[in-house]
């Protein structure tokens, strides 16, 4: 077998120009792959941190039915104390995995400033509990006389950019809310505008944030009573896992019917930007598929004109008592080291080629969201699964004019100019 790689490595360098080019072309596929996979990949998973750090979670708990009629945020499916105690109880089981979460209240409501009224979507939270489930949040709030221990007090509203405009409101004026509750009755209270805050993609959007208990104040909810839990996992990276692990815990947890009470939903069910980056990992399985076929035609290509610029050289090996599988095995190898030595070499440059990018600085926009430092890397995984795709087909693609080769009839091959 040594013999074999070494004769296989000596035939490749005395093709040297047709060795080079070949090994040139594959080497270009692989950096196109892991480069592009890199920056994707990295873009991807900043815009999806974004979403989650900022704005959903990585999980969200609410009463069955919830989800399905949010447009209108119903307060009927609230769920109730005894609830939340059980849901409490069973996230602080998985601690292990859950970093934090968090209790919100979602309501519709009018917004005026004692000239012009509208409505607003307001999200009531707690600020210590949102700011460990929502890290990001504080960085939206592009105008903030509060503290970023405390987010927000009781008495404090923070309104949306293109509310803050419409109505021309500054910080720290006196603005009115009124809602309705669950039952219809009207109420409203008066609250101190603490900050202004931009939406992920752009200035549209009319969500709010208020303190939990000045909700339940504006709600007149008696008791505890949310509904919405968001969860922060340890390690994203185990979101389909844990999602299992919990749904199924509380999908055992059934009402009136055998029903279950609660439903529970990842960041990629409840946002659009989901199908933007299932779009990026079909692309990147796209470029994967490029590098195959380049792989393939490159090494069928010159492993073919390999074999027939050596069919005389074949019928003398052969006629000399070379085994046909060893005239087979010498074949592929020179595929295996084409495409080991071309995957190696790539990896390095495409390596060499983020860590430029990185040192370059490349920023960019979303949204709002101005002047992004984008950081490239890719997973030592991720190399050697394209590695691994390069050397398959190069064995593979090697083996059809490797077999032609071990089936060449000595006198006929040995007649060949």
């Amino acid at each position: 077998m040594k013999n074999i790689f070494k004769i296989a490595l000596r035939n490749l360098l005395r093709y040297k120009r047709r060795t080079l080019l070949t090994s040139m072309l594959i080497i270009l596929g692989v950096v196109m792959v892991v480069v592009f996979s890199g920056i994707s990949k990295s873009f991807k998973d900043m815009m999806v941190g974004t979403i989650t750090d900022s704005m959903l979670g990585h999980l969200q708990i609410h009463k069955k039915g919830y989800i399905s009629s949010i447009d209108n945020l119903p307060l009927h499916l609230n769920l109730n104390e005894n609830q939340i105690k059980k849901l409490t109880s069973i996230l602080n089981k998985n601690e292990k995995v859950i970093e934090a979460y968090t209790f919100r209240i979602k309501f519709g409501s009018m917004l005026s400033n004692y000239e012009q009224t509208t409505n607003i979507r307001l999200t009531a939270v707690d600020p210590q509990m949102e700011n460990k489930a929502s890290p990001a949040l504080l960085e939206r709030i592009i105008d903030f006389s509060g503290k970023p221990d405390t987010f927000i007090k009781p008495g404090e509203l923070i309104v949306p950019e293109n509310l803050a405009k419409g109505l021309k409101l500054k910080i720290d004026q006196e603005v009115v809310l009124v809602a309705n509750n669950k039952d219809g009755s009207v109420n409203g209270m008066s609250f101190t505008v603490a900050g202004i805050m931009t939406g992920l993609t752009g200035p549209s959007g009319r969500d709010g944030y208020i303190h939990l208990d000045d909700a339940k104040e504006l709600l007149r909810i008696s008791g505890s009573e949310i509904n919405e839990i968001a969860i922060r996992l340890k390690n994203g990276g185990n979101l389909k896992k844990v999602y299992k692990m919990l749904n199924q815990e509380l999908q055992s947890i059934t009402g009136k019917g055998d029903k279950p009470v609660f439903e529970l939903h990842t960041w990629a069910q409840l946002s659009p930007f989901s199908t933007i980056a299932t779009i990026v990992d079909l692309l990147i399985y796209i470029i994967k598929i490029i590098l195959i076929s380049i792989v393939l035609i490159s090494i069928l290509n010159v492993m073919m004109m390999s074999v027939f610029e050596r069919v005389s050289e074949i019928g003398t090996i052969s006629a000399i008592g070379t085994l046909p599988s060893k005239i087979l095995w010498l074949f592929v190898t020179e595929g295996f080291l084409l495409g080991l030595i071309s995957a190696v070499v790539g990896s390095i440059i495409s390596v060499l080629s983020l860590y430029f990018i990185n040192l370059v600085e490349f920023h960019f926009s979303f949204g709002r969201m101005k002047d992004i430092l984008l950081t490239v890397s890719i997973s030592p995984g991720e190399l050697i699964t394209v590695s691994i795709i390069v050397i398959v087909i190069s064995i593979v693609s090697s083996f059809q004019p490797a077999y032609k080769a071990s089936k060449m009839e000595p006198v006929d091959a040995l007649r060949h100019v």
